[in-house]
Order: structure tokens, then C-alpha cells, then sequence
């Protein structure tokens, strides 16, 4: 695995509605493996691989699209008030409890800043031990440049946004960084992708036509692949996408959904789809054949992108293929890299019997 595109991926900045720094960045690294790319009136980028064999018995290839956005959770900066003090309106659901003491990008018009975020209050040494005992909301949260107040205004304005500024950490088995969630769904995606074009294996070619979409806003509601699946029109997709590895202290067993280290996981729902138990079969065969460890999965809350693949125009027949990942939505999520390495061969597998 190239696992400095991944670095490279994730501690990129880009919020629900400012992906473009994702976007571009991805365009520039997928020259020769797509024959038609071209990006929506939305911001998603959609990348058209046209069959490399015939397929027997069909007159028209069977469409795939694969799903995976590119935006992460942040925040935009709602109000500047008169101390230099940023104020935000978040994009994408956090737990406050993962807020306190963050250091920050604020990506303005012109440069990017880094700023210190946390809550208005007292600090421990003259609070009193109810008010620490209080969570505070999200809104409470403000992010200190340390700059006057005049330059603050001179280079902030309201709508700019807001990331967490956090190291790529690479250890012996996980890898841990903001953003995976989901920039290893775009990872997987190329890389799948890179397989499949590198491969000189007749077993390689596909008689499918493959439409992978880098997806924008996810996190505020599946927004852009609502827009691209309808304008797409799939027969077949394919969500990724991370999901819960609660295989950790404080987590009954039964809720886990997955464990890290089992291999890439297979979502038979979630609150957003019941993926179709046919297309889970063949992506279970195909798993099997070349003993890809895989574990099924069921997510009680929470969806990705290809729920908008299933309902768009006549609907598609559509799974999703996910990473296990702890500590989502926070600056630590960490995920194996065995289940990494699983989606990966999973789906650059299974594309050429689709």
C-alpha cells in the first residue's frame, strides 16, 4: 500500500462543501487509470472507466458505481467578534467531549492559520468542581489565532473554514490520523483501481463499466451522491466507507459492529440501507476464492453514499464495503491496515465478475 498517499490524503483540509483541495489532488493522482473524468455542478468528481473486455449475453455493460466522499467533519467560522475570537457553526456531527484543547487549521481566502480551540470557562485552577463536571455544547467552542484583533478581521471572515490540525501516524499495525473517515474510502478506491490497471492477468479485465465518484458532502446528509448517483444512473454500487470498530474498553461485546485485525467488513445495514443480499454473496464467493478475510456487519446508526446509489432513478442493486475503524469523528481514528489491505483486494476482485 502507498501509505504516503494516504498521509497525503487525509491531513488534506477539506469540509462539507470546500472540498475542492481534496478533489484536486485526487485528479492529479488518477491520470491514466479513468477515460472520461469530469467533476459535477455539486463538486463531486466523477471518474468513468470503460469496459477492457466484452461482456457474453448482455447488450449494454453493466454501469458500477462506486461511491466514496471526501469530506471530512470541520466547522465554519460563523462570527469574528470584536476580541479576534473565532465562533463556529459545526458541518458534520461531533462530541463535544473530543473538542477541548485542539489545535486547528482555519483555511481563510488567501493562507491557512493555525489556532487553538476551546470552550468559554473558567480553567481548573479557579473553577468550582460542578462546573467541570459540565460537557459544553459545540457552539461554545471558539478558536484563539493569537493575533490582534485587527489582523484577525483583516484575514478571517465569516465562511471560512475550519479542520483539525493533527499528525498522520503510522504504527506497527493501525494506522491513526483525522480524516480517514473518508479518505481511505477514496484511498481504496485508487488503489483498487491501480490493481486492476497494473494487472496483466486476463482475470483483470472487466466487462463492466466502472464509475468511481469522490463524492462531496456526505457528512451533512449523502448530498453529493444524491445529485452524481441520479445523474450516473448505476446498475450496481457500491458505498465506502468507514464503520465502528468498538472492540474496546467499555463496549459490550455485542456492539462492536466490528473488530480491528478481522478483515475488510461487509454492511448488511445500516440506518441508512439494507444492502442487497445477493450482491453480498457474490462479494462473499468472491472473498472466499481468494481468501480475503472479511466479517459482516450491521451498523444500528449511521449510513453512507450508497444508500443514494439504491434509491437513485429505478434504484440499483448496491452493498457497501467498509473499514472498521475506532474512535470515528475525532483526531485518533485509527484502523487496521490488514482490513485496509482486505478492501482494497476485495474490491479490485470483485469488479471484474460484476
Amino acid at each position: 500500500m502507498n501509505i504516503e498517499f494516504l498521509r497525503e490524503l487525509c491531513e488534506i483540509p477539506g469540509i462539507p462543501g470546500r472540498e475542492e483541495r481534496v478533489r484536486a489532488h485526487i485528479e492529479g493522482s488518477i491520470k491514466g487509470l479513468f477515460d472520461e473524468i469530469h467533476t459535477d455542478a455539486m463538486g463531486s468528481l466523477i471518474c468513468t472507466r470503460k469496459p477492457t473486455k466484452t461482456s457474453k449475453g448482455r447488450k449494454k455493460p453493466t454501469r458500477v458505481m462506486i461511491a466514496a466522499h471526501m469530506d471530512e467533519i470541520g466547522f465554519y467560522v460563523r462570527h469574528v467578534d470584536d476580541q479576534g475570537y473565532l465562533w463556529l457553526n459545526p458541518a458534520g456531527g461531533f462530541d463535544p467531549r473530543n473538542l477541548f484543547s485542539r489545535r486547528v487549521l482555519v483555511c481563510a481566502q488567501k493562507h491557512d492559520f493555525i489556532g487553538v480551540m476551546n470552550p468559554g470557562g473558567k480553567p481548573i485552577h479557579i473553577s468550582s468542581p460542578e462546573e467541570r463536571k459540565k460537557v459544553p455544547e459545540t457552539e461554545e467552542f471558539f478558536i484563539d489565532l493569537g493575533m490582534s484583533p485587527k489582523e484577525v478581521h483583516r484575514k478571517v471572515k465569516v465562511g471560512d473554514f475550519v479542520v483539525m490540525h493533527e499528525p498522520f501516524i503510522e504504527q506497527p499495525e493501525k494506522i491513526v490520523s483525522k480524516a480517514l473517515d473518508n479518505r481511505m474510502a477514496c484511498f481504496i478506491a485508487i488503489e483498487a483501481l491501480r490493481s486492476i490497471a497494473k494487472s496483466k492477468a486476463a482475470s483483470a479485465k472487466h466487462a463492466c463499466e466502472i464509475v468511481v465518484v469522490f463524492t462531496v458532502q456526505e457528512e451533512v446528509g449523502l448530498r453529493g451522491a444524491v445529485a452524481s448517483a441520479n445523474s450516473v444512473g448505476a446498475d450496481v454500487g457500491i458505498g465506502l466507507d468507514v464503520t465502528l470498530a468498538c472492540d474496546t474498553p467499555g463496549v459490550p461485546e455485542s456492539q462492536r459492529v466490528t473488530k480491528h485485525g478481522d478483515g475488510v467488513g461487509l454492511m448488511i445495514q445500516d440506518s441508512s440501507m439494507i444492502a442487497n443480499h445477493e450482491l453480498v454473496e457474490d462479494l462473499i464467493a468472491v472473498a472466499k476464492k481468494y481468501r480475503i478475510p472479511f466479517q459482516r456487519c450491521i451498523l444500528p446508526r449511521g449510513g453512507q453514499d450508497g444508500a443514494a446509489i439504491q434509491r437513485a432513478g429505478s434504484g440499483a442493486k448496491t452493498a457497501a464495503i467498509v473499514v472498521g475503524t475506532r474512535y470515528i469523528h475525532t483526531v485518533t481514528e485509527s484502523l487496521h491496515k490488514k482490513d485496509l489491505q482486505a478492501a482494497i483486494d476485495l474490491l479490485a476482485a470483485w469488479l471484474p465478475t460484476a
